[in-house]
């Protein structure tokens, strides 16, 4: 009989949901951002765009609620001896637009052969295209998406792997699961993180095995669903902070 603890150590299966080929319907549901605090002992927030000064980055994690809920239920299904760091959840347009020409530089100049189409294709692979458009716009844009690892409880980052937003093949969620020999610990790591966020009713973007999603198009379409509940959100950024917002 397998229990919680040891389903949290289950490898990370391949397909484990299915992929819509048309794209979801989005009904808003109006679900409100909301500024994540520290209040719980095990929730560590460290908005890395802010550390990194990208202009009108936010000096705190903004979610929706339902999100935020789920993770805490995540921590649940973890030993108490672990806890979640969110290094990123809603992110402004302008942040999306400043991430998207940013990596498309560093491909640029680390595959100096790649044609501007290979560059494009490349960056894709680690940051979404700035577009608010319903087929299209950036999982991070919804309050639904979130960037996460595993820590201790003194807050610092476990072994994962790679660094977070690391342009790598090694950054890919299975990475360890096919090459175990390389960094067992950061594979039990990531399979702890893919198995209590999943769980819960996160999707894993298989290309980053720091991001998930919830009530998203990504989301809908990996579970196969007909309809999203988040659609894009716009805000009005005040000393890095949201100051309003309203839905797209």
């Amino acid at each position: 009989m397998c229990t919680i603890y040891d389903a949290v150590f289950q490898p990370i299966e391949v397909n484990k949901t299915s992929i819509r080929d048309s794209t979801p319907a989005i009904r808003e549901n109006g679900e409100p951002l909301i500024k994540i605090g520290e209040e719980h002992s095990r929730i560590f927030i460290k908005p890395i765009y802010y550390h990194q000064k990208i202009p009108n980055s936010l000096q705190a994690i903004y979610l929706r609620q339902s999100v935020y809920e789920r993770l805490t239920q995540a921590l649940l299904l973890l030993s108490k001896n672990y806890s979640l760091i969110l290094y990123d959840g809603y992110r402004p347009f302008q942040v999306q637009q400043f991430l998207f020409t940013s990596f498309s530089k560093q491909i640029a100049q680390r595959f100096p052969h790649f044609t501007e189409q290979e560059i494009v294709k490349k960056t894709l692979k680690f940051v979404a295209f700035p577009s608010v458009d319903h087929a299209h716009f950036a999982p991070h844009l919804t309050g639904g998406a979130i960037d996460v690892t595993l820590g201790d409880l003194d807050g610092n980052a476990l072994n994962l792997g790679t660094a977070f937003d690391e342009i790598s093949e090694k950054s890919a969620t299975r990475y360890f699961e096919q090459h175990p020999e390389e960094d067992w610990e950061a594979c039990v790591h990531r399979r702890l993180l893919y198995n209590c966020m999943t769980m819960v009713g996160f999707t894993n973007y298989s290309e980053e095995w720091w991001h998930y999603d919830f009530n998203n198009v990504s989301w809908a379409r990996r579970v196969g669903a007909q309809e999203a509940s988040y659609g894009a959100v716009e805000a009005i950024i005040q000393d890095n902070n949201v100051k309003e917002f309203r839905f797209l």
